[in-house]
């Protein structure tokens, strides 16, 4: 009986001490896991480990790019575009594919395509950037234009690259979209 009391104590104390890594998508000291818990008009500063103001040179584009990905994966795409609007040098792939990723999710659609296809001008071997440039155009319809960017991701990666596998996935149920 003793034990059975301490081991529920000291579950307890781990639920606890684990609830709020949970609550922001686990990892507790994660950095990454604690970019998206800054409030609006702030972003993550993972020298200082804390939010800072959101403004211009307040951190260098590959921190902001990283945060701006981190809240687009917490479907706050609005707060994306805004951080991506930060960037001293914005025409570059990943930080036009994220902005194309956050509009395609506000609707869109076109204009996000728009994105893709400067970030792809850029650099053609991005196998991410087709991958949503080939969801994107599923969302219009355009099989065809979906198959060729799985297509260019295969000879990018090949059929085992994360890239080549959610593309496959959504080209053979586009439902899932």
């Amino acid at each position: 009986m003793r034990i059975e009391v301490i081991l529920a104590a000291g579950f307890a104390l781990c639920i606890t001490a684990v609830g709020p890594a949970v609550a922001d998508g686990g990892g507790g000291g994660n950095e990454r896991s604690n970019r998206t818990t800054c409030d609006r008009g702030e972003v993550w500063d993972s020298k200082s480990q804390r939010c800072v103001k959101a403004e211009n040179g307040v951190l260098p584009d590959e921190a902001l790019t990283d945060y701006a990905f981190a809240l687009i994966k917490a479907g706050r795409y609005g707060e994306a575009l805004a951080t991506l609007d930060l960037l001293q040098n914005p025409n570059t792939p990943v930080p036009l594919n994220y902005r194309g990723y956050a509009t395609r999710k506000l609707g869109r659609i076109d204009e996000g395509i728009g994105y893709y296809l400067r970030s792809v001008a850029l650099d053609p071997h991005y196998a991410q950037v087709r991958e949503y440039l080939g969801e994107a155009y599923l969302l219009k319809g355009d099989t065809a234009r979906a198959k060729a960017q799985l297509a260019a991701i295969k000879q990018i990666c090949g059929t085992v690259c994360e890239a080549y596998e959610h593309l496959a996935v959504a080209i053979a149920d586009p439902a899932d979209l």
